[in-house]
C-alpha cells in the first residue's frame, strides 16, 4: 500500500472520500495576480514606480523588464502549481508599443499579447482598472475628486476596462471579473464624509451605466478599511460598498488584508452571500496592517477555505490572490502563495461537513470540538502530494529546485 492509499484509508475512518476531494479541487481555479511578478510597476513606461496608496518592499534581483519576461516568469511559476489557474491583469500592464493613448481610451488591442498568451495556455483572464501611479490622480483622489474633469477621466477608464474584460470573456469563453479598487481617502479626519461618497455613487453609476453581457464580464468593487495616505478615512469602506452591491447586485471583493486584524474574513462569506450574487476573494496576508504578504497555510486562509467548502459556495466565489513581495524571488512567491491557497482549499474539502453540521444541530459542542481537532492530525500532506502527481506537477520537495535553476539560468542574467 503506497502512502496515498494509507492516507485515503485514514480519512475514510472519518467518513471522507479523498478521491472526491481531489476531483473537486481539480475544478477550482485560482486567479493569480500578474503584479507580484514586477512589484506592480506595470508595462506602460519603463522605470515606473508605485504611488497612491501602494508600496512594494524589497529589491530582489531578476525583476522582469518587459511583458515577454513577465510572461516567461508566469510560465515558470504555473508549471509548479497544480490544478486550474487564471490570470488577474491590471490595466497598467498595457503594452502600448509607443502609442500615447491614455488609460481612459484603452482597448483590448493594448492587451492582445496577454490575450494570445491566455489562449495558448487555456487560461481565463480577470481584469482591474488601475486607479494609481498616474498623474491624473489628484491629491490621492480619482472617482471621488471634487474636480469634475478628474472624475470623468477615471469614469472613462473604468468604462474602457469593463469593455476590455468583456472582450476577454468573449475570446476565452469564460467571464472576466473586472474589479474596481480606488485609493481615495484622507490621511487625517475629514470634515465631510458624505460628499465624497455622494460623488463616488455618481461615478460608479456612470461607470456601470452600460449593461454588458454577464456571460463574458462581471462587475466587482473592492472595499478597504484604510491605506497608505488614507489612514483616517477611506471613501470606499466596507459598509459603503456592501450597500452599493446589494442595491445594484454587483460582486463584492473582500481582501484578507482590508479589515481590522480582529475581524474574521471567513465569517463575512455566508452573511454577505445572503444579499449579493457573488464574492471575489483577494487572498493575502496582512501582518499588523494591510501589508500584502505572501499567502501561507495559516489559520486565516484555512478558515476561509473551510467556510467555502462547508457552504458549498464554489459557484458563487471567485478566488484570487493579491500580494506583492519584492524581498524574495518573485516567481517563488507566486508558487508559494498559490500552492498554499490550494492546500487550504484541499483542507476544506477533506472534512466530514455533514457530520460536523449535524453536531451543530444537536448542540453537541464537545464532539464538534473533538472532531475538528482530530481532523488536524490527519495526513493531508500525503493527499496533497497525490494531487500534485495527478496534475503532473512537482511535489513540495521538488518545485523549489526548479525555481532556483530558473533563477540561475534566466533571472540572474537580467
Amino acid at each position: 500500500m503506497n502512502s496515498y492509499e494509507i492516507a485515503k484509508a485514514r480519512y475514510a475512518e472519518f467518513g471522507v472520500d479523498t478521491d472526491v476531494a481531489l476531483a473537486q479541487l481539480a475544478q477550482i481555479p485560482i486567479s493569480v495576480q500578474c503584479w507580484q511578478g514586477d512589484d506592480v510597476a506595470g508595462l506602460e513606461k519603463p522605470g515606473a514606480t508605485l504611488g497612491d496608496g501602494l508600496a512594494a518592499t524589497g529589491n530582489y534581483p531578476g525583476k522582469p523588464r518587459n511583458g515577454d519576461e513577465l510572461r516567461a516568469d508566469l510560465d515558470q511559476a504555473f508549471r509548479q502549481i497544480p490544478g486550474p489557474l487564471r490570470l488577474n491583469l491590471h490595466a497598467c500592464y498595457a503594452e502600448r508599443n509607443g502609442v500615447t493613448t491614455d488609460r481612459n481610451a484603452y482597448t483590448v488591442e493594448f492587451f492582445s499579447r496577454w490575450l494570445d498568451w491566455a489562449v495558448e495556455n487555456k487560461l481565463g483572464l480577470d481584469f482591474n482598472p488601475s486607479y494609481f501611479s498616474h498623474e491624473r490622480v489628484k491629491e490621492g483622489l480619482t472617482l471621488t475628486s471634487p474636480d469634475a474633469a478628474t472624475r470623468q477621466f477615471w469614469i472613462e477608464h473604468g468604462i474602457a476596462c469593463r469593455k476590455i474584460g468583456e472582450a476577454f470573456g468573449k475570446k476565452l469563453g469564460t467571464a472576466s471579473t473586472v474589479n474596481v479598487w480606488i485609493p481615495d481617502g484622507s490621511k487625517d479626519s475629514p470634515a465631510d464624509r458624505q460628499a465624497p461618497r455622494e460623488r463616488l455613487t455618481e461615478s460608479l453609476d456612470a461607470l456601470f451605466a452600460e449593461k454588458l453581457d454577464g456571460q463574458f464580464v462581471e462587475d466587482a468593487v473592492e472595499c478597504k478599511l484604510f491605506g497608505i495616505g488614507s489612514e483616517s478615512f477611506v471613501v470606499g469602506a466596507h459598509e459603503y460598498y456592501l450597500g452599493y452591491v446589494i442595491e445594484n447586485q454587483k460582486v463584492i471583493c473582500l481582501d484578507s488584508g482590508h479589515f481590522h486584524p480582529t475581524e474574521t474574513l471567513a465569517d463575512k462569506i455566508s452573511s454577505t452571500l445572503f444579499y449579493v450574487p457573488a464574492i471575489l476573494l483577494h487572498l493575502s496576508r496582512g501582518v499588523r496592517w494591510d501589508s500584502d504578504h505572501v499567502v501561507i497555510l495559516d489559520d486565516a486562509t484555512t478558515a476561509v477555505a473551510e467556510e467555502i467548502a462547508r457552504g458549498n459556495y464554489f459557484d458563487r466565489i471567485r478566488i484570487g490572490l493579491d500580494f506583492f513581495d519584492a524581498s524574495i524571488n518573485r516567481v517563488a512567491a507566486w508558487v508559494t502563495g498559490t500552492r498554499a491557497a490550494k492546500k487550504a482549499l484541499l483542507l476544506g474539502l477533506l472534512q466530514p461537513h455533514a457530520l460536523l453540521k449535524q453536531l451543530d444541530a444537536n448542540s453537541d459542542f464537545t464532539a464538534r470540538l473533538a472532531w475538528m481537532e482530530n481532523l488536524k492530525s490527519l495526513p493531508h500532506g500525503l493527499v496533497w502530494e497525490e494531487f500534485c502527481q495527478r496534475q503532473n506537477t512537482p511535489g513540495d520537495a521538488k518545485w523549489l529546485g526548479e525555481i532556483q535553476r530558473y533563477e540561475r539560468e534566466v533571472q540572474s542574467k537580467r
